[in-house]
C-alpha cells in the first residue's frame, strides 16, 4: 500500500512539473464563450442532465487541464474533443474562471447506498488497498486546486460513476501518477456506485 501510494505521489510531482502554464481568466469574457457549453452544462455550470458533469464551482486549474488533455488527447470523448479542438489558451482559462466564479447547486444521493459510500470515501477499504478519498478531495468534497485534485462535492453520481468505471478500464488515463487507475482497479461495482452516491450529496 505505501508503495503503490508513493509511486502515486512521484507520478504526480512528476505531472505537475511538466504542465504548462496557463493565462488568468476572465470571468466576464468566459461568460460570453460558455453559450457553446450550456446545450449540455447548463448556462450556469449546473447541469441538468446527470450525464453530463456540473462545473459550477469547479476549480479553474482542474478546468484548464481536463480542456488540454481533450485537446491534446490525453483525454478522449466524442463530445468534448471537438468542442476543445479549437480552444486558445486564454478560452480555456476565460471559460475556467466563469465556471468557478458559478455557485454549485447541491445534489441528494441514495439514502439506501450512502453509508457504504461515506465509509469507503471517508475511510477507504485497507484489505483492497482502496485509499480514502478524503485523503485528496477533502472532508467536504472541495478538492485541492493547487494539486489539481476536482470539487466532488454535488457532482452527479451517474456521472461519477461512469469516470471510475472509465479509470478502471484505463478508457480514461489522464490522472498524474494513475492515481484514479489505481483505486478504481481496487473497489467493487457497489463500492463506486456507494461513493458516487454519498459524493451527490456532499456539500460545503
Amino acid at each position: 500500500m505505501k508503495k503503490m501510494v508513493s509511486a502515486a505521489l512521484a507520478g504526480l510531482i512528476i505531472g505537475l512539473a511538466a504542465a504548462p502554464a496557463w493565462a488568468a481568466g476572465d470571468k466576464v469574457a468566459g461568460k460570453a464563450k460558455s453559450t457553446t457549453c450550456a446545450a449540455c452544462h447548463g448556462m450556469d455550470g449546473n447541469s441538468a442532465n446527470p450525464q453530463f458533469p456540473k462545473l459550477a464551482g469547479q476549480h479553474a486549474s482542474y478546468i484548464v487541464k481536463q480542456l488540454q488533455d481533450f485537446q491534446h488527447k490525453r483525454r478522449v470523448d466524442p463530445t468534448m474533443s471537438p468542442q476543445a479542438a479549437n480552444l486558445s489558451e486564454q478560452d480555456m482559462a476565460d471559460l475556467a474562471a466563469y465556471y468557478e466564479a458559478q455557485p454549485a447547486k447541491p445534489g441528494m444521493g441514495d439514502e439506501k447506498k450512502v453509508r457504504l459510500g461515506e465509509m469507503v470515501y471517508r475511510g477507504g477499504n485497507a484489505a483492497m488497498g482502496v485509499p480514502a478519498c478524503i485523503g485528496c478531495h477533502g472532508p467536504t468534497g472541495m478538492g485541492n486546486p493547487a494539486a489539481k485534485f476536482p470539487r466532488l462535492a454535488g457532482q452527479h453520481a451517474k456521472y461519477v460513476v461512469k469516470q471510475m468505471y472509465d479509470f478502471r478500464k484505463g478508457v480514461r488515463a489522464n490522472d498524474a501518477g494513475k492515481m484514479m487507475r489505481n483505486v478504481a482497479i481496487r473497489m467493487t461495482d457497489a463500492e463506486i456506485e456507494a461513493v458516487a452516491e454519498y459524493i451527490a450529496g456532499l456539500h460545503e
